[in-house]
């Protein structure tokens, strides 16, 4: 993202003019235990930590807490309490020393060295998981915001005071340096189960739906048993569905014993047929029977039917997931019931075509439905040559068909030749990978 890159490029420490406007960057590291003064100029105590309340791009800084030598708890003052900040001392206003208050925080706040430092947090922009080593501000118009997330060692060699020095060596030694490893706050999500007080992640939630459901999975995998239940908790039903589908069997069993029973029920209806069967075939019968009973009609039919089939069989990795019409049906027919699923695009690659009893008579591409007179029938434009397993087939019998003729899609049928489901190319691959 161009941005981001853009972000990147300043160069931190760097300050502007003075003036209204002046900008400034400085790390959150370099701040901790400065000074602050009162409006006389004489220290009222040292910088111990800044609290922000998130909901924005760059969240703004609404309270800094300063600790007194001779008080145990530091102090909360709000940050218009501030007079000036030059990026090194905090000057207060008149009066401000007798404003401070006990520290708390409240739904969508956290405090930088408490909440973030040295925490676990999802870099969106990357999609990982990334542990925060600083905290990059941005001083503009007496406002000091949240701009970037130090993740590099530089961040661990400035806390510890060795950066100079470090930077030193290797100039010396190679006529190198680390370099910066900040990303844009606007792609951070932290996470909820790191803090110690119930925090509204409303906004700042949104943008894991943004990332793919392999990357989310790898994420959670990641994660500790807390934090992965909460960031699951927090996906909408068709984000939570296929995310599910790409974790680890073991992990998934983990998120859905804590997922209430009505909510694990949507989820698995939102997900593709065959693996919501392999899931639940994974459940103790109790556990099962549970989520069956909340389950649509038509979605439980279609899961017990599945549950019937032996392991190892064509029938256990089918998917309900396919369309298939009669022969006297048209091109426009089709096109209508094609427009009006939401099936996984590998399941429409091919339309069954059937004859007056159900039977599997035929095949069309998609490529008819563009190309062919939408009042042709599908009988007198199908492929009769097929090539079908049946229920009852070993895997590596279906296999051995999608190596042959290269398909994208098997039809599975039973004894009597009716169409019962289709498995598809991907549905083998990750069968052959188990």
């Amino acid at each position: 993202m161009p941005n981001q890159k853009a972000e990147r490029d300043q160069s931190p420490g760097k300050t502007n003019a003075a003036g209204p406007g002046a900008r400034r960057f400085v790390f959150f590291s370099a701040l901790q235990g400065r000074a602050v003064l009162d409006s006389a100029g004489q220290v009222f105590g040292r910088l111990h930590d800044l609290k922000t309340k998130l909901g924005e791009h760059f969240p703004r800084i609404t309270t800094v807490v300063v600790r007194k030598e001779k008080l145990k708890k530091p102090l909360a003052l709000d940050w218009a309490e501030v007079s000036a900040f030059d990026g090194d001392t905090v000057t207060l206003r008149p009066g401000a020393e007798k404003a401070g208050t006990s520290v708390e925080v409240g739904a969508e706040e956290i405090l930088l060295k408490v909440d973030l430092l040295d925490k676990q947090v999802v870099d969106t922009f990357g999609a990982k998981i990334e542990r925060v080593n600083d905290v990059h501000l941005l001083i503009v118009d007496h406002e000091l915001r949240i701009v970037h997330v130090d993740f590099g060692v530089r961040g661990i060699l400035r806390r510890l005071g060795w950066l100079r020095a470090a930077d030193g060596l290797m100039d010396w030694l190679f006529g190198y340096r680390f370099p910066e490893k900040l990303v844009s706050w606007k792609y951070v999500q932290p996470l909820a189960a790191d803090l110690k007080h119930n925090l509204k992640l409303n906004v700042t939630l949104r943008k894991l739906q943004e990332i793919h459901p392999s990357d989310l999975a790898d994420i959670l995998e990641e994660l500790g048993r807390a934090n992965r239940s909460s960031i699951f908790k927090s996906l909408d039903l068709q984000t939570a569905a296929e995310t599910l589908q790409e974790v680890d069997p073991k992990i998934q069993m983990s998120l859905i014993e804590t997922t209430p029973e009505e909510r694990a029920t949507d989820i698995l209806e939102e997900m593709e047929p065959d693996e919501a069967k392999d899931f639940l075939a994974e459940l103790s019968e109790e556990k099962q029977e549970k989520l069956m009973r909340t389950m649509e009609d038509p979605y439980r039919e279609n899961m017990e039917e599945l549950l019937q089939y032996k392991e190892g069989t064509a029938g256990s990795i089918m998917t309900k997931d396919f369309i298939a019409l009669s022969r006297e049906a048209t091109v426009a027919q089709a096109i209508e019931v094609f427009s009006g699923v939401f099936y996984p695009m590998e399941s429409l690659t091919y339309i069954y075509v059937t004859d007056h009893e159900g039977h599997l008579a035929g095949v069309i591409t998609l490529r008819h439905l563009i190309t062919c007179d939408k009042q042709a029938a599908l009988g007198k434009l199908m492929n009769q040559r097929l090539v079908r397993a049946g229920i009852e087939d070993d895997i590596d019998t279906v296999a051995g068909i999608f190596r042959k003729y290269k398909f994208l899609a098997l039809p599975v049928v039973d004894p009597d030749n009716v169409i019962q489901g289709i498995i598809t190319l991907q549905d083998i691959v990750e069968d052959k990978e188990k």
